[in-house]
């Protein structure tokens, strides 16, 4: 079967790299010069499967207004006359319950763990390597009240069979002995020891080059311009290279996927939420990381990618906006800063956004469209390098008319229906 992919970020790569391992011939285009150019290229780092929970949750909306006023807070609202932004805030609000953030988080966490086992195969036959560490995530808490707050997550964890660690300060430098600095600035940690990390962008660019080996054509500079439909079927694309035809379609754009999807009479609850990092060369590697810590405080990760820290966060509602804001550079300086002062050098930090595709309620949307030869790939909010792997070989079986390893049912667009 021919098959055409919309967009070559991470979840792009992934999706075309396990198509062609079942046999499909792939073609990828993207406006890009090359993969990984837009929300993949200098996200967090993390590989966090026990960490994948719904941003929607009980209390998130009283959080939220605290949020809204800390100088250095985790939240940015920019409001503006888009009613799809309104729209989304909304649906977001009504999965802010204890029952929904249960039923949500238990259909986030299998498909994260499902893609490390996946990614773990992939790494272990391809020889890829992007940076990579396996040294778990530390979820670090300032405060007592952050720590007593845990239960349900830790229950969630227990259900899902997520092997996890509750630590006390000592716990936590041995975990990361460079927190043993600032001892008197936290309480506690929670450590989900399976999590991994790495560079998405060095991932996405060399298994881009793997699956072109395999067959796979990459297009790119290639502007999609119309997707024209027939009888329940997308019958083809315009693009600035002229038209492009295949017998099924993947609809991986990340944040710019509900744009189409509402000119093609689907829409999807997807709208961007830009994220901010920096980029920080090592210049004392005792004093540095050694995997990801999610300063609980600031909802900042601290990631270790080889010689340079990854410093990712904020969630900014603004719409298709990416200009830079001081303001939020200067968010991820002070959380690094006040963690590992002496791990490197500030003066070299670069600084980058991105534009997160999030769902209202959480889970990615992975699955048939109403179209019948029309698939999504779209919608992993701060999770894409998490789930990209495993996302990738659900589609891969469900296009290959065959039933993936985990329950995938509840992932599709036909969730919104109602």
């Amino acid at each position: 079967m021919k098959v055409l992919i919309l967009g070559s970020g991470v979840i792009g790569v992934t999706s075309a790299y396990f198509l062609a391992e079942a046999g499909h011939e792939v073609t990828v285009i993207d406006r890009q010069p090359g993969p990984a150019l837009e929300t993949s290229f200098a996200n967090a780092g993390e590989i966090s499967p026990g960490y994948s929970s719904p941003w929607a949750g009980p209390g998130v909306p009283v959080k939220a207004l605290k949020w809204l006023t800390m100088k250095h807070g985790p939240l940015v609202i920019r409001p503006g006359f888009d009613r799809h932004m309104w729209s989304w805030m909304l649906k977001m609000l009504r999965n802010c319950t204890a029952e929904r953030y249960a039923v949500n988080k238990s259909r986030m966490v299998p498909v994260a763990e499902y893609s490390r086992d996946v990614l773990k195969a992939l790494r272990s036959t391809t020889n890829i390597a992007y940076d990579e560490r396996a040294k778990g995530t530390l979820q670090l808490f300032r405060t007592q009240k952050q720590l007593d707050s845990i239960g349900g997550d830790v229950e969630v964890l227990k259900q899902t069979g997520v092997p996890f660690e509750v630590l006390d300060p000592e716990g936590c430098i041995a975990a990361e002995p460079g927190l043993g600095a600032v001892r008197e600035k936290f309480v506690g940690g929670l450590r989900l020891p399976g999590d991994e990390t790495g560079d998405c962008q060095m991932f996405t660019e060399r298994l881009a080059e793997i699956a072109t080996a395999a067959g796979v054509k990459f297009e790119y500079g290639v502007t999609l311009t119309g997707i024209e439909t027939a009888q329940g079927k997308v019958t083809g694309v315009t693009t600035s290279a002229g038209p492009g035809r295949a017998d099924a379609y993947v609809m991986a754009l990340g944040s710019y996927s509900p744009i189409w999807m509402r000119k093609l009479g689907q829409p999807i609850p997807v709208y961007p939420v830009k994220g901010y990092s920096i980029t920080v060369p090592i210049v004392n590697a005792s004093a540095a990381p050694e995997s990801t810590i999610m300063d609980e405080t600031y909802k900042i990760a601290i990631t270790r990618l080889g010689d340079r820290i990854r410093v990712g966060g904020t969630a900014e509602i603004s719409g298709y906006n990416l200009s830079l804001n001081d303001a939020r550079r200067d968010t991820l300086i002070h959380s690094v800063t006040d963690l590992f002062p002496a791990a490197g050098d500030i003066s070299k930090a670069t600084f980058w956004t991105g534009q997160r595709p999030m769902t209202p309620d959480g889970p990615p949307i992975i699955g048939l469209s109403k179209y019948a030869n029309l698939y999504l790939n779209t919608g992993h909010g701060t999770l894409g390098w998490t789930m990209s792997c495993g996302s990738a070989r659900v589609l891969a079986d469900i296009m290959s008319g065959r039933a993936p390893d985990i329950d995938a049912s509840a992932l599709g667009p036909q969730r919104y229906a109602a």
